[in-house]
């Protein structure tokens, strides 16, 4: 289900209606810097057109919005601010920690003990039977 655009607080920045600072704009996409950031230099790239999730948006949208993401990393790593690495994330869906409804990818600059953790619990490292992933695997296919 799609939010509606006019609710949308990414929408209302690409409409000059609220502000941001902003890092990129082309036709497709803009990044900004994110209000609430990880470490300083956290920037969002987000697509021009309202999606809200990876489904509703163009492929080559998708592609092109990843392309920046990797540009905006490697400026970030040469800029000054802390970056000993980078994380790029995309959260999908609420259950995905999803919080705005509008597709846009985290370029987050990490570093030895910052704040950003992400935990996997001790039963996530069980390695399924070859059988599960080539089931997991031929499902996934059918519905490509």
């Amino acid at each position: 289900m799609m939010a509606d655009s006019n609710s949308c607080i990414f929408c209302q920045i690409l409409s000059g209606a609220e502000p941001a600072s902003t890092v990129y704009r082309d036709r497709l996409c803009v990044a900004f810097m994110d209000i609430q950031p990880v470490n300083p230099g956290h920037v969002l790239v987000i697509p021009n057109e309202h999606a809200t999730h990876l489904e509703d948006l163009k492929e080559k949208t998708g592609g092109h919005l990843f392309r920046i993401a990797m540009r905006i990393a490697a400026a970030i790593r040469k800029c000054g601010v802390q970056c000993e690495g980078v994380n790029i994330f995309l959260a999908d869906g609420e259950a995905a920690m999803q919080v705005v409804p509008h597709v846009h990818l985290h370029v987050v600059p990490r570093f030895r003990g910052d704040r950003l953790r992400i935990q996997v619990r001790d039963e996530l490292s069980r390695k399924p039977a070859r059988f599960e992933l080539d089931q997991l695997a031929e499902n996934i296919r059918e519905c490509l």
